[in-house]
């Protein structure tokens, strides 16, 4: 080969080499940005993300920002009302445009308690509430006087997003149709418990225990799962089919005066054992 010839050879390699490559438009491309590959949507058509629609009514202007780009970022849209009036006449406005609504106790305009109660004279939304006051009794009548969930002030987010997505799944499961009630046994039996769930009778080695319409369900279901833990959220799903007006934290208070009824020590129990971070379980006889 000729030098001349050897020369042309090498600039066409490099005149190829330096062509642009075609690519196909309507594919999808992908580009590197700092170490994580991106996928371009250019010419794809976009399925956008449907956001569950949130009513936040907070005076924390701050805490509703944090919550909000959080929430965002997981399927919800948030939109934030920071006066309890104000907040209440957003949700009468639009009562079927929202999902749940976040609620602060200390408000102004009207306080929390009054919003959920004028809430609940017209709807069963469901409401998580929260207050920088920790007392047990504002918890205890914010659930009795209609809140689904309690929370405190100094709530983390991802606590938040598990107690939303788990009022969301009740609300969706209540709204399901039911298959047919199963038949219960006549009878209960775990040691000297024994339950009648024809007459809704309960005794104690004998002794006939004084309960109410909740107490005895929830002592029926604990005693038909002897041994195994049943969640909060179980229990509550079981006892609202029954219609009684029982809410999540509730739960440990119609507990405990089970448990007091039953003479049965939280700390040393013959029956009833707190599981920790899980719920509760009737203990096996031995």
């Amino acid at each position: 080969m000729t030098q001349r010839a050897g020369i042309s050879l090498v600039l066409q390699s490099r005149l190829k080499s330096s062509r642009p490559t075609t690519v196909d438009s309507r594919a999808p491309s992908l580009r590197v940005a700092r170490g994580l590959v991106v996928r371009s949507t250019a010419g794809m058509t976009a399925h956008a993300v449907t956001h569950i629609p949130i009513l936040m009514v907070d005076h924390d202007q701050t805490q509703c920002e944090m919550v909000t780009t959080y929430l965002k970022a997981m399927g919800y849209d948030v939109t934030s009302v920071y006066n309890g009036t104000e907040g209440l006449e957003r949700f009468i406005a639009e009562p079927e445009k929202w999902k749940v609504i976040i609620l602060d106790v200390m408000l102004p305009g009207l306080d929390g308690f009054e919003v959920l109660k004028q809430i609940r004279a017209i709807s069963h939304i469901p409401v998580i509430m929260h207050t920088a006051r920790g007392d047990e009794m504002d918890r205890i009548v914010g659930l009795e006087i209609g809140a689904d969930d309690y929370l405190p002030k100094t709530f983390s987010k991802r606590e938040l997003l598990a107690r939303l997505r788990a009022v969301l799944r009740r609300t969706n499961a209540h709204a399901a149709p039911k298959p047919p009630p199963r038949r219960e046994p006549a009878e209960l039996i775990s040691g000297p418990l024994r339950l009648d769930t024809r007459s809704r009778h309960a005794e104690i080695d004998g002794v006939a225990l004084m309960l109410t319409p909740v107490e005895f369900d929830l002592l029926a279901s604990l005693v038909k799962a002897s041994g195994r833990v049943k969640t909060r959220e179980a229990l509550l799903d079981e006892i609202r089919e029954r219609n009684y007006d029982v809410f999540d934290r509730s739960i440990d208070v119609h507990i405990s005066s089970l448990r007091k009824k039953l003479k049965d020590h939280p700390k040393q129990p013959r029956f009833i054992r707190t599981v920790r971070s899980a719920g509760y379980m009737l203990m096996k006889p031995e």
